[in-house]
């Protein structure tokens, strides 16, 4: 189920006071937002666009998520002023307000009740981390597949409307993000040969087309149910 956005948790004038204090910026795809290892103090509310947020261990790529419009990136690093843990790159064109992390806690401080917003971002990713770890005991990667591109569906879905061979009208949800079965598995624990096999098995096959640039989605029921969330 979709979480609330951190910028649709808050009021007006909190997002005016936010907009003052940040810098407006326009992110290419394939540049990084933050990286790794470094110790870059910025926080970015994604106003347009996707972000992968991922690590590299020993040469293995794992994604930890895939963020959108509302989003927020870097406010672990802002609470704790840690090294980062992740790098964040733009998977498409993408726009987003910028600004120091020592300015977006002043906002923050300057009205308190925001914070209970940044508390909410943190637990929901703490909620879909436990759910990803659960789908492992039993292993279970249909089903963590399934979340993976429920939660796509929900950030960055589109309703469309197609047609059967039969003509017979179908509803569904066209996903604009360019991700690979080779990252879908990434992200969902799982090899890419393990994806194009549960994408090519029952109760997906007829269901979800995953292409370079895009995902439709013509059954999010069957998506739900192997989800575990019917």
């Amino acid at each position: 189920m979709a979480g609330t956005r951190f910028w649709d948790a808050l009021g007006p004038r909190v997002r005016e006071a936010l907009r003052a204090s940040a810098a407006p910026v326009v992110i290419r795809p394939g540049a990084f937002l933050m990286r790794e290892h470094t110790r870059a103090s910025q926080v970015f509310v994604l106003r347009t666009g996707a972000v992968k947020i991922w690590v590299d261990r020993d040469g293995q790529i794992a994604i930890l998520d895939v963020l959108g419009p509302g989003d927020l990136v870097g406010e672990v690093e802002a609470a704790d002023g840690g090294i980062r843990h992740a790098n964040a790159e733009a998977m498409t064109r993408v726009e987003a307000l910028v600004l120091p992390a020592a300015r977006f806690r002043g906002v923050l401080d300057a009205h308190p009740g925001t914070v209970w917003a940044v508390a909410a971002v943190l637990a929901e990713r703490l909620r879909d981390s436990n759910e990803l770890r659960v789908a492992h005991f039993p292993d279970d990667p249909g089903r963590r597949l399934a979340g993976r591109l429920l939660r796509l569906a929900e950030r960055f879905g589109t309703p469309v409307k197609e047609e059967r061979p039969d003509g017979a009208p179908v509803e569904g949800v066209h996903v604009q993000v360019p991700i690979s079965q080779q990252d879908l598995g990434r992200w969902a624990g799982m090899g890419r040969r393990k994806v194009a096999q549960i994408l090519a098995a029952e109760p997906l096959r007829d269901g979800l087309t995953v292409a370079r640039n895009a995902i439709v989605v013509r059954s999010a029921e069957a998506l739900r149910r192997l989800a575990g969330d019917d």
